[in-house]
């Protein structure tokens, strides 16, 4: 499986920048050839902008975290694109991310059901030699059915919130817990398939 490209461009590498393996599982959907390089950014961030620059100005930190270690394997016949990710999620103009224990992970989950949430993925690619970063994000709107404590507890006792954005997965259990999306379910899952194929169309990269 190749990497395609414009036939007048060399070939790009892509690295991801994240060690999710359904960010990998979802890259790979588009048969693309990549490496992965976790990066290992801080995600402490300020809340005072908009969600969407929260997400790329993350997505971007984790870009150029991994770019350092790659600068000497680029040049004008070998490029290099790295992307980054990062997803949030929002309630009543609060940022929910990663529960630190299950008690927290239970307090998001009481907040979200039965109401409707947004999740936020942003995007980063790095290009290098070029030393240029391309932003942006994908916005879709989740709609959680009432859940009982027990419900709650049953799911967190899964293991499977514990290291997601708003304490829930939607491609796993946590599908059994989302009744009505509004927009790209790629987003939720945590890499927006469709907008990240158009930036790298702009790099010349094309998935067909």
């Amino acid at each position: 499986m190749q990497t395609k490209s414009a036939a007048t461009h060399p070939q790009p590498a892509l690295v991801l920048a994240s060690g999710s393996p359904r960010r990998s599982e979802l890259l790979r959907t588009l048969g693309l050839t990549f490496t992965v390089v976790p990066s290992q950014a801080d995600e402490s961030i300020s809340h005072n902008q908009p969600p969407g620059a929260i997400v790329e100005a993350l997505a971007e930190r984790k870009a150029r975290t991994v770019v350092p270690a790659l600068q000497d394997q680029a040049d004008a016949a070998n490029r290099v694109l790295v992307i980054g990710a990062d997803t949030i999620v929002v309630v009543d103009g609060e940022i929910l991310g990663k529960p630190a224990d299950r008690d927290h992970a239970a307090h998001m989950l009481q907040r979200l059901q039965g109401r409707t949430h947004d999740v936020y993925t942003g995007l980063c690619i790095a290009a290098l030699p070029a030393g240029t970063f391309q932003t942006a994000h994908s916005r879709t709107t989740v709609t959680m059915r009432p859940l009982t404590p027990v419900q709650i507890d049953r799911y967190i006792a899964t293991g499977e919130p514990m290291d997601k954005a708003g304490a829930y997965a939607i491609q796993g259990f946590g599908a059994t817990l989302v009744r009505q999306i509004e927009g790209d379910y790629f987003t939720v899952v945590g890499l927006p398939l469709a907008l990240l194929s158009d930036m790298l169309a702009a790099h010349d990269v094309l998935v067909y």
